[in-house]
């Protein structure tokens, strides 16, 4: 059993094609999408689109719900200064589109052998805007976690991957397609972005169970062509974060 976890795409559909492109070339079984796909990005329909094909596991994240319901955009934690883009995006959106998104599910367990469980979410098993961190306390984890029988944990929304051990669990971060993060995210601060794609494979065969951390590097150039025609209301950021 092989399953690739994907997560933020945030509309990069060019990072996603890249993404995709190393998934092929590899016996997955299942793919799933951890959340935020459409918005900050300039290419927000073929992102939904290339997805839909894709049939995978998909999971609601705190920008999909903003998606769906702009108006609430602050109780989704979406910074003021991203709501241009949000409804920018949505502008896009067809209602197919948006009918799409509400399939999305809030949670997905998977059950391998030797007793391994995977529970699959976007923030935290209790919320898609908690930020789980290498250096989150374990008293946060302790509350995040609380009567989950999985072992393994793996979500999205903080944009930094990471393997962390917690008692004899596994709490994963697949990473972010679209926006991987320099830095971790501090609320108010800028970021600043990685010129690659990241994702997540876990693979069990036998009594060997493998987490794979992947990084992708994709066409940058073609990002910013992409970012330029769009017209999109953060293109300038998107142009600083990768200079040329």
């Amino acid at each position: 059993m092989r399953i690739a976890f994907i997560s933020d795409i945030h509309g990069n559909f060019t990072a996603l094609q890249a993404v995709l492109a190393d998934i092929k070339s590899q016996s997955i079984d299942q793919v799933v999408c951890l959340g935020d796909v459409a918005t900050l990005g300039p290419q927000p329909v073929e992102t939904l689109h290339v997805l839909r094909d894709l049939e995978c596991v998909y999971i609601m994240g705190n920008h999909d719900k903003a998606t769906l319901d702009p108006e609430s955009a602050e109780k989704y934690e979406i910074a003021s200064h991203l709501i241009p883009d949000l409804r920018w995006c949505q502008g896009k959106l067809s209602a197919d589109d948006m009918q799409f998104i509400t399939t999305f599910k809030p949670m997905h367990e998977f059950h391998l052998p030797y007793g391994n469980h995977i529970l699959a979410y976007h923030g935290s098993p209790i919320s898609d805007t908690d930020i789980i961190q290498s250096t989150t306390p374990n008293e946060d984890l302790d509350v995040y976690f609380k009567g989950q029988e999985a072992n393994i944990f793996i979500g999205g929304h903080s944009h930094l991957q990471m393997v962390r051990r917690y008692d004899n669990k596994l709490i994963l971060n697949s990473g972010s397609v679209g926006n991987a993060f320099r830095f971790a995210y501090v609320r108010g601060k800028p970021v600043h972005l990685l010129p690659w794609a990241e994702y997540m494979t876990i693979s069990q065969s036998a009594n060997f169970l493998n987490v794979d951390s992947r990084r992708v590097y994709f066409d940058i150039d073609k990002l910013l062509e992409k970012v330029k025609e769009s017209q999109i209301p953060s293109a300038d950021w998107w142009l600083r974060q990768y200079p040329r």
